[in-house]
């Protein structure tokens, strides 16, 4: 080890398999198996026994930001292998009653400020959307996919040229990933 080199070990926790090349990371828990390339000539990846080691040649502030938001991916692919990545949203409908349904790989609204066209998205497929009631609960193992897809839907709903303070219809996001949105 050089002297200016900096170095993270991440511990593999158990039941999970994790295979490094070239900067692909693939990680395979009991949920499902998740890729990433995280490929940069300012740091190595490798796997050394039971931790993925994490090393860079240059000491400096970059390359440490560097390696924490590697860590930070690595770790939220850990979390999603195992227990998975939950996000809540809230429909919210006062002026006209808002019908919201799932087709196939669709996300449909109906009746959207009394809109006469429904307004769609297209689901991804390792992200699953539940709608129980008032509430849409979109899981996936991929914490990217999931976020993403539950921001889809609440821009789905975005209200334009009309006064926010009294047209309040949407769906909202309520809990991101474990913690509730204040």
């Amino acid at each position: 080890m050089a002297k200016n080199e900096i170095t993270y070990a991440l511990e593999i926790p158990q039941g999970i398999n994790v295979s490094v090349d070239h900067g692909i990371v693939k990680i395979k828990g009991k949920k499902g198996e998740v890729t990433r390339t995280m490929y940069h000539p300012g740091y190595a990846i490798t796997l050394q026994g039971q931790e993925i080691v994490l090393a860079a040649k240059r000491n400096t502030k970059r390359e440490r930001r560097l390696l924490a938001t590697c860590q930070a991916h690595i770790k939220n692919m850990f979390k999603g292998v195992t227990e998975g990545h939950v996000y809540k949203l809230k429909i919210c409908s006062g002026h006209f009653p808002m019908n919201v349904s799932i087709s196939g790989k669709e996300f449909v609204i109906k009746n959207f400020l009394g809109e006469k066209v429904p307004r769609t998205l297209s689901l991804q497929d390792d992200v699953s959307v539940k709608i129980n009631g008032q509430e849409v609960i979109v899981e996936g193992i991929s914490k990217e996919h999931t976020s993403h897809v539950a921001a889809e839907i609440e821009q789905l709903t975005r209200v334009t040229n009309k006064d926010l303070r009294v047209f309040q219809d949407g769906i909202y996001i309520t809990h991101k990933d474990g913690r509730a949105i204040k």
